[in-house]
């Protein structure tokens, strides 16, 4: 079970978090400043969220000490939606960034993709942290291998992460943004013909090595899920 740190300095805001995190299978511990945060911080962390807005030490002054300490994803939470606030947190080494007021379904999105690509995720089946399984599909998130009934199957670099994406939580329904966002890092990079063919294309390799199994479904007008019959 992943343990994630939440640094956060609204006693509401961080109850809110740890209850979230806790009913979704993670254990939590809760800081309420930086200082506090950093001493927490430790080899039984498997993931930070860390708020921007912290009395003391910001988050921005934080975040190299954390990852100097014990080197796993941060995800910062905060009220600023600054284009270059977001590149500059990513330069200081954070994994990624959720605008405040956040939808809770793209923050547990977020968290399972980095858990995931840290190889400190359980994924949708794992009988280890280095497997990704749904049903005949299996993923080496270590090596970034797919196959399908046995059988290796050559994904890119994009179609791979997208394919994980959806099975880290295969019956969750990821809409096209939410997709932009998570795998290509942002939720304007094309239009919904980008998504489509990597779709398609992903399918066509599953359909040749498993031609008689759909594994991808489309919610019209939504987006994606995995599919189980």
């Amino acid at each position: 079970m992943s343990t994630i740190l939440i640094i956060e300095d609204d006693n509401d805001i961080n109850g809110m978090l740890s209850k979230l995190l806790e009913k979704n299978g993670y254990e939590t511990k809760s800081a309420y400043s930086g200082t506090e945060g950093v001493l927490l911080h430790g080899p039984d962390i498997d993931l930070v969220l860390l708020d921007l807005m912290l009395p003391g030490k910001s988050g921005e002054q934080i975040i190299g000490e954390l990852k100097g300490k014990h080197n796993v994803p941060v995800i910062v939470t905060s009220a600023l939606s600054d284009v270059e606030k977001k590149l500059d947190l990513f330069e200081l080494g954070a994994s990624d960034y959720v605008t405040k007021p956040f939808d809770n379904a793209e923050l547990l999105a977020r968290i399972r993709v980095r858990l995931a690509e840290a190889g400190r995720g359980a994924g949708a089946s794992a009988g280890n942290n280095k497997t990704l399984r749904f049903r005949d599909i299996e993923l080496d998130t270590e090596a970034h291998r797919a196959y399908c009934k046995g059988e290796e199957i050559e994904l890119s670099a994009q179609e791979y992460k997208l394919l994980s994406t959806l099975m880290e939580n295969p019956r969750r329904t990821y809409t096209k943004s939410m997709l932009f966002e998570l795998v290509w890092d942002d939720e304007n990079v094309g239009d919904d013909n980008t998504l489509n063919v990597h779709i398609s294309k992903i399918r066509k390799k599953l359909k040749k090595a498993d031609p008689d199994a759909e594994y991808i479904e489309t919610i019209w007008g939504v987006g994606y899920r995995m599919y189980k019959p």
